[in-house]
């Protein structure tokens, strides 16, 4: 993408002002977004992302500038001008550049870009047609094809040189159900580091009737009386309330600064010891998974609460430094034009003992959350509220009626030493986790857990 003489070159100029880290990061993305609704082709995107970060270090403090284009001159402004925010003697004398090459565990056997559109299109309008065919109630349904060729280089003044290739591949069906003057949605998306042959796992028809299938039960359902109550979350997107309530509070960008209902607690417990929870970027070709993050740190499984106690954060090499600490490979960035941090790859709850049909029969009344929907969360205080996409009321051990409108509210800490049983069945679900450097893919995941006192927001 670069020459390494270049790249020198603009190490160097970073460095000029008494910095003692630089780094330049230069980026070449490829991005399709092919959309239909009702089974008529909406709109196809192509964009081309390209440009370079450069960054640098004196001490603690952080400077860092971009620029849209690859051009050597556009690279080299760009050095200087990020190297004028400080003033001093340059601290580095030489920087010799060494190629690492890290491999690849993430295989892609077709490239989305090598396949024309009318494939994808074709794809989408099978899972639309079956999602329409599915009820009378369907009012719309949308597909949508997503895929992403993604080109970095990775180059610091400590001598690392570094490429990676990221593809993946997204599809997303929607559908709308209607009646008497009330619309309900359902979705499903399935996303990894995947050519396309990820299509080839999974039939558009099944994905196009899962989507109706939940958009018409909840039309049809009542809603849960609020309150307290013990709560059953299913596995797969279930694991969003782990990723949001607690994933976020472990990572150093709110760790660093003690902004965190976790911060200096290493070792200590903060869960049930039942829960044992990861974070795992090296998992082949999953969404949040990459051969090295976007400091060009090696990828790695970190195991964050190990039966209960806390054992590691996630972190960046800036946050590293202010808390003493090395990078774990979880500084991530939407693209060049944001600043790197800690951000969650594969943070899932691991499998535990309990069997599925004894957390379900453990609940006098309760609710069964088989589909969580979005939220908010405040990592400082570890207040969190989601909603629930899909639930159904328990009632003497039994799973029944489905109800709307249910939301968990809680807080983050409290919520982790109150998940006292764990199914044994982790299943991974796909997600965009926005932060202060941009949205990135992550997977979420978990095994059906209890929770066993929770709010409940509903009527």
């Amino acid at each position: 993408m670069l020459s390494r003489e270049l790249v020198k070159e603009a190490l160097r100029r970073a460095l000029a002002t008494g910095a003692d880290y630089a780094e330049v990061f230069a980026e070449h993305s490829l991005n399709k977004n092919i959309n239909i609704i009702s089974g008529k082709t909406d709109k196809i995107g192509d964009t081309v992302i390209s440009g370079v970060g450069i960054r640098i270090f004196k001490g603690t403090r952080c400077v860092s500038g971009s620029a849209s284009s690859l051009a050597p001159e556009a690279i080299l402004g760009c050095a200087s001008k990020v190297a004028d925010a400080l003033t001093g003697m340059p601290l580095v004398r030489d920087i010799v550049l060494r190629e690492r090459l890290f491999g690849n565990i993430h295989p892609v056997r077709v490239v989305p870009g090598d396949v024309c559109n009318a494939e994808k299109i074709d794809y989408l309008r099978q899972a639309c047609l079956a999602a329409k065919g599915y009820s009378d109630e369907i009012s719309q349904v949308s597909g949508t094809f997503l895929e992403v060729d993604h080109k970095i280089l990775i180059a610091t003044s400590e001598g690392l040189f570094a490429q990676d290739r990221q593809i993946r591949t997204r599809v997303i069906v929607s559908s709308i159900a209607s009646g008497n003057g009330e619309n309900q949605d359902g979705a499903v998306n399935h996303g990894a580091r995947k050519g396309m042959e990820l299509l080839e796992e999974y039939d558009p028809k099944a994905l196009g009737r899962e989507a109706s299938r939940q958009a018409v039960t909840m039309l049809h359902a009542g809603y849960i009386k609020a309150g307290t109550m013990p709560v059953a979350i299913e596995n797969g997107f279930g694991g969003v309330i782990f990723h949001e309530a607690c994933g976020h509070s472990l990572e150093a960008s709110s760790v660093a600064l003690g902004q965190s209902q976790f911060a200096g607690k290493l070792g200590e417990q903060i869960a049930n010891a039942k829960v044992t929870a990861i974070d795992d970027g090296t998992i082949p070709n999953a969404w949040g998974s990459f051969n090295i993050d976007d400091e060009g740190t090696p990828a790695r499984r970190n195991v964050l609460i190990e039966n209960g106690i806390l054992k590691n954060y996630m972190i960046d090499k800036l946050n590293g430094r202010r808390m003493g600490m090395a990078s774990t490979g979880n500084s991530r960035r939407q693209s060049y034009q944001f600043e790197p941090t800690s951000r969650m790859t594969n943070t899932y709850i691991a499998a535990g003992e309990d069997e599925d049909r004894d957390i379900i029969a453990s609940i006098g009344y309760g609710l069964y959350a088989k589909s969580m929907g979005g939220g908010s969360v405040n990592p400082v205080t570890g207040q969190f509220n989601f909603s629930v996409d899909e639930g159904y009321v328990i009632r003497n051990g039994e799973i029944c009626e489905p109800v709307r409108g249910a939301s968990l509210i809680g807080k983050g800490s409290e919520i982790l030493m109150n998940i006292d049983m764990v199914g044994k069945n982790v299943a991974r679900a796909q997600g965009m986790c926005g932060a202060s450097s941009g949205s990135i893919p992550t997977d979420v995941g978990q095994p059906l857990i209890r929770v066993s006192s929770i709010v409940v927001g509903g009527r």
